[in-house]
């Protein structure tokens, strides 16, 4: 491609060098910067791009940079931005022929679910009769192609080669998750959004946001970005629903479950297996369960409309949706209970799904709680988490999560010090995950409902450094005596 065609796509400082010149490759990583490359030098969270300008090989064509390195090769561009981040987005965006425009792409984001709803909405689109994509923590899709998804956003490039492929598939519809990590870190520079969803802000990633007011203007800014032809659609009875849009240039538009809104959903009979949900006085049956999957199919619904699909095949395919992988996924054991695998890695999501068993569960039938807490995260969640998954279940079992490069007892410790009185009692802690399944399934009784938290589809746990093959989802149905 021209540099001159890639310069057209950011705001350039300044520029030393030739523009009339081809570039053969686009890197933000040095290793990978070889004969007529551009190179951007990214300021990381660890790692500083600029650090390694002087040490790229002499035939690089380009060098997109915050500052001039001390140091400058003759017959090299260098390029010099107020950001090199957002310059990166936009020039990946250029590079892959803004797939973003050519496709209607709707970015989901909030603390909790963000996976659920995008997957949903690639689902809608699905059974609408369009083909469509899907970026999200569990599974990308080009079309019906899998793609294994490492982040919830990735990076740049990442994110524009996959859109690049759908459009080549003949996608028209796209939804993805918009972290708060890539938000701040502006890995959704230069993508062109028609829709925003808000689903909630709860307390999350503080161990790289450091506060609440910060994690909330990482949210804040994709939809202060979002252009004047797209939708925001935000959750109202959320506290700071509101706050995430005001300054927003697009369209705004609202869900409730509580309120008067755009969008209404009424939950009018819950069960373990289903939900039986008014959206906009239309009821529909649905395969889900529990107030906070009533929010995400509200949002869904919303969003639906706001593309522009025919309400009453909306309400069609409302019924036909499934619960994504991991999300509330309910097993039944031989012996008459059941075991919910869940996600829940928040005390908020922790509270919303026992809330929905709690909800549902039968005369007589006890809740049983298996959860830990991720190694190298932020730790002020960890006492929180384990005081209301005691506060909400009969029995507590904590254990490990993904421990990474923390002691699991460490970590066990944290939680343990958030249960207050009785709540020690009920209390059992095993860091082995297998062996913490396999006891909650050996106190659960008929009638009794065992929930699984924090991995949901995962189907590894990561100590020191490897990832080390485990699912929930297969450990609980050994623990039956089942065949996986």
């Amino acid at each position: 491609m021209q540099l001159s065609r890639l310069l057209s796509s950011i705001t350039i400082e300044n520029l030393r060098g030739p523009r009339d010149r081809e570039i053969k490759a686009l890197t933000a990583d040095s290793r990978q910067a070889g004969e007529g490359a551009m190179f951007v030098a990214v300021r990381g969270v660890n790692v500083d791009g600029h650090k390694f300008i002087t040490s790229l090989p002499d035939d690089v064509a380009a060098v997109v940079c915050e500052q001039w390195p001390e140091h400058e090769v003759e017959g090299v561009t260098y390029i010099k931005v107020a950001n090199s981040a957002v310059a990166l987005g936009c020039l990946c965006s250029e590079w892959w022929g803004n797939p973003s425009r050519k496709l209607f792409l709707v970015g989901v984001t909030g603390t909790n679910g963000k996976t659920t709803t995008a997957t949903l909405l690639y689902e809608m689109a699905r059974l609408m009769g369009e083909k469509a994509g899907l970026l999200s923590t569990v599974v990308n899709y080009v079309d019906t192609e899998t793609v294994e998804a490492h982040q919830t956003t990735p990076d740049p490039y990442t994110i524009n080669a996959l859109l690049a492929r759908m459009v080549d598939k003949g996608c028209t519809f796209a939804a993805m998750e918009v972290s708060s990590h890539a938000a701040d870190q502006h890995r959704i520079s230069g993508l062109y959004f028609r829709g925003g969803i808000f689903t909630n802000l709860t307390r999350d990633h503080l161990d790289y946001h450091k506060t609440v007011e910060t994690y909330l203007k990482a949210k804040k800014s994709f939809f202060d970005d979002l252009p004047r032809d797209a939708f925001a659609l935000t959750n109202i009875d959320d506290p700071v629903g509101e706050v995430m849009v005001q300054n927003t240039k697009a369209h705004r538009h609202t869900y409730s479950l509580r309120d008067m809104a755009d969008f209404q959903g009424r939950i009018l009979e819950s069960r373990i297996d289903g939900t039986l949900i008014s959206f906009n006085g239309h009821e529909v049956e649905t395969r889900f369960t529990g107030r906070f999957n009533a929010y995400n199919l509200t949002a869904v619904f919303g969003a639906s409309i706001l593309v522009g699909w025919e309400l009453n095949e909306v309400l069609r395919c409302m019924s036909l949706l499934v619960p994504v992988a991991g999300r509330f996924q309910a097993f039944h054991a031989p012996q008459g209970y059941t075991a919910i695998v869940d996600y829940a890695h928040t005390p908020d999501a922790v509270v919303n799904v026992l809330t929905a068993i709690r909800d549902v569960i039968g005369a007589g039938g006890h809740i049983i709680t298996v959860v830990g807490a991720g190694g190298n995260r932020d730790k002020g969640k960890r006492p929180i988490m384990a005081h209301e998954a005691a506060r909400m279940s009969d029995r507590l079992i904590l254990t490990s999560d993904n421990p990474r490069f923390e002691n699991p007892n460490d970590i066990l410790a944290d939680m343990q010090a958030g249960l207050q009185g009785d709540e020690k009692n009920k209390t059992l802690v095993n860091a082995d995950r297998r062996e913490a399944i396999r006891m909650a399934c050996a106190l659960a009784k008929k009638g009794d409902v065992i929930l699984i938290a924090g991995k949901g589809h995962e189907d590894y746990q990561e100590i020191c450094g490897v990832k080390h093959h485990f699912d929930d989802r297969e450990e609980v149905q050994e623990a039956f005596g089942l065949q996986v």
